[in-house]
């Protein structure tokens, strides 16, 4: 196999599910779920918290805040296609890691669900038996195998497109009803009169009315699924944040502020959770006063509440599929969970199964049940992932954080972010309240987490793997198509101390573990991870060092060992070596130690015309590379594999807006 060849072959781990998306894509699947939740939520919320859905949103919309920090704290920092089960896989182990996944698979089904059976109330509009009976269940399956389909065929650019200019649409809308509704209906004393505090609303109502209005955080999970596809610098995380957070507060209290002076509490009910349960929005337009504008809107938001929450449906199966297909190449669930379409590159039994299971969870058609069971594993994932975001800054605290949660404090020279840790015990507190509180998220919900948990350890036992540590799956055995198998049982790594340096040792970590897993070599595969110092000819090769040069060195090494010993069966020996030149060392070491195969992180790319370094544009073919690969290409004896970064990757930009 040539050097050409390997790069090529790599390449099929890192482009599957690469389906052209951009950073649009971002904006549609976070802003789906924002548009889409208000409009099944609002009405469960309502008939538990009462007059005080408002503050119940309130505080909700502060959470969120805390949850967007969090969340792209972490996509930023270990950039894999999932959320808070990366996250924990970093901070902890494989074991909570799957916790967390497996919470969130739960709430990717109950949302398709919820969202399918919600639309179909919404379109009753038009046609009232489409929100009865079984013309009712017959709807939301189709809708369910039509969101299947198209999560099977992939997103393309021009979908996404085509969903951004949807959610902008909806968000005006809601953003219109907000400001006819306070300027036509809104009576402060209607919203403020009927609260009891304690009595109407329980606290018990109130509290898990707080973890069912979580329900917009899944819009962060399935966001995070897009980390590493989409670029995004420091200054636009800045700006999503802001936007997200700002949206929330505005629409959600807004329109609670509307609803409930549009369709006040009498008597400790609210037509909200009754009559309109299952579309409160179009309870809200139907009580404004001006007969012309109510009937006006009532079509116009019945259409846009239908399409945005199948929209929400798509965004949810996306999330779904991306970890599915994550817990698979962990072999946290079975690989076969994860196989991939031959030609789509997407993970199409994951989507059948999902698809499936949300059906089956249509039929009894409770909106309350299933909202009530999606903020247990809502709530678990993000008391998870801020606990992670947490532990990663005592674990991981020198690597670049392109975005870092602000407010810090010092505990024994670790920076905690306070924001997380606030956000972990106010998710955690919600998260006992739907247990002690809703009978059906107690039962279903650790059931679940039982079940999937027995999965897991017996899984693991069978296949011969460790429980805590990380197992991975070659991305080419979840294909029907045969790929070439590439693997080592000796490699070697140069480390240069850059933030390519995690890049070289995961690949190398991939080989290896492919070469343990295929040959269950005892000895397991080894990777030699090697800092070389390059002595000027004017100073004696044992010249001594530098302090700093000298901790910078153990400190890149010891990184390379705790990131290449997550694989199964690999062991990361670490080595510096004097020389005058970085490739003869490189080359000499390979051979000495007689490995099959180095990894090589190549010069840095060049926007420069002409440029000698790779990926710079013009100039003679030879200089495409630097000095250092050209020599390592040129006279190693063994296979050379380069990983080199693209030329506008936003992590090998100092820039501070990026």
């Amino acid at each position: 196999m040539s050097d050409e060849q390997t790069p090529q072959r790599l390449e099929v781990a890192d482009t599957i599910m690469k389906r052209g998306l951009g950073s649009p894509a971002i904006f549609v699947v976070l802003y789906t779920s924002l548009a889409s939740a208000i409009y099944f939520s609002l009405g469960v919320v309502a008939d538990h918290a009462l007059g005080l859905t408002p503050v119940v949103f309130l505080v909700a919309a502060l959470l969120f805040a805390l949850a967007a920090m969090t969340y792209v704290e972490g996509a930023s920092l270990h950039q894999d296609k999932a959320g808070s089960t990366v996250f924990a896989r970093y901070a902890f182990n494989e074991l909570v890691s799957f916790v967390a996944g497996w919470a969130i698979l739960l709430d990717y089904v109950i949302l398709i669900a919820v969202t399918a059976f919600t639309a179909t109330n919404y379109a009753a509009a038009f046609y009232a038996p489409l929100g009865r009976g079984g013309t009712e269940i017959v709807l939301a399956f189709a809708i369910i195998a039509y969101v299947a389909f198209r999560n099977i065929r992939g997103f393309t650019a021009k979908r996404v497109s085509r969903l951004s200019l949807l959610v902008v649409a909806d968000l005006v809308l809601q953003a219109l009803i907000i400001v006819v509704g306070l300027v036509t209906v809104f009576d402060a004393d209607l919203l403020l009169d009927p609260i009891q505090l304690g009595t109407s609303p329980g606290w018990e109502d109130t509290l898990f009315a707080l973890g069912v209005a979580t329900v917009v955080f899944t819009g962060l999970e399935s966001a995070s699924g897009l980390a590493g596809e989409v670029g995004a610098g420091r200054r636009q995380l800045k700006r999503l944040l802001l936007s997200a957070s700002g949206s929330i507060l505005f629409l959600y209290v807004g329109i609670a502020l509307v609803a409930l002076t549009a369709l006040p509490v009498v008597d400790g009910r609210t037509a909200l959770g009754d009559t309109f349960v299952e579309a409160p929005m179009l309870g809200v337009v139907a009580a404004l006063d001006q007969a012309w504008l109510s009937d006006g809107l009532k079509y116009v938001l019945a259409a846009a509440a239908t399409v945005t929450l199948i929209a929400a449906a798509n965004s949810a199966m996306l999330g779904l599929s991306r970890l599915a297909y994550n817990l698979s190449t962990n072999r946290q669930i079975p690989a076969r969970i994860g196989r991939l379409h031959p030609t789509r590159s997407t993970p199409y039994v994951a989507i059948t199964l999902g698809a499936v299971l949300a059906a089956v969870l249509v039929l009894p058609q409770d909106l309350d049940v299933l909202v009530g069971i999606y903020a247990f594993g809502a709530l678990l994932g993000l008391t998870i992932a801020h606990v992670s975001i947490v532990a990663l800054r005592v674990r991981e605290p020198d690597l670049r954080r392109p975005y870092a949660v602000p407010l810090n404090v010092t505990v024994r020279g670790a920076s905690l972010p306070v924001p997380a840790i606030v956000g972990a015990v106010l998710s955690f507190a919600a998260w006992v309240s739907v247990l002690l509180f809703h009978s059906g998220a107690r039962w279903v919900g650790l059931g679940w987490m039982l079940t999937g948990l027995v999965l897991y350890v017996a899984y693991r036992r069978a296949e011969g793997k460790p429980i805590f540590k990380r197992v991975l799956v070659p991305a080419s055995a979840l294909r029907h198509v045969d790929a070439p198998s590439v693997e080592y049982g000796s490699i070697l790594v140069p480390i240069f101390g850059t933030p390519l340096d995690d890049d070289i040792v995961q690949t190398a970590g991939r080989l290896a573990g492919n070469w343990h897993d295929d040959f269950d070599s005892e000895e397991g595969a080894t990777i030699e991870a090697l800092w070389v110092f390059e002595i000027p000819m004017a100073l004696p090769l044992d010249a001594r060092l530098p302090d700093h040069q000298l901790e910078t060195a153990r400190a890149a090494l010891r990184r390379a060992k705790a990131v290449g010993e997550e694989y199964e069966g690999v062991e990361v020996a670490t080595a510096t070596i004097r020389a005058r030149r970085a490739g003869t060392a490189i080359v000499d070491e390979a051979r000495r130690r007689g490995v099959e195969a180095i990894v090589l992180a190549a010069e840095e790319p060049t926007r420069i015309r002409g440029g000698a370094l790779l990926g710079g544009r013009g100039g003679p073919r030879d200089n495409f590379v630097g000095e250092v690969t050209k020599q390592v290409l040129a006279k190693a004896h063994c296979q050379v594999i380069l990983t080199a970064p693209p030329a506008d990757d936003p992590l090998m930009d100092p820039s501070p807006d990026r």
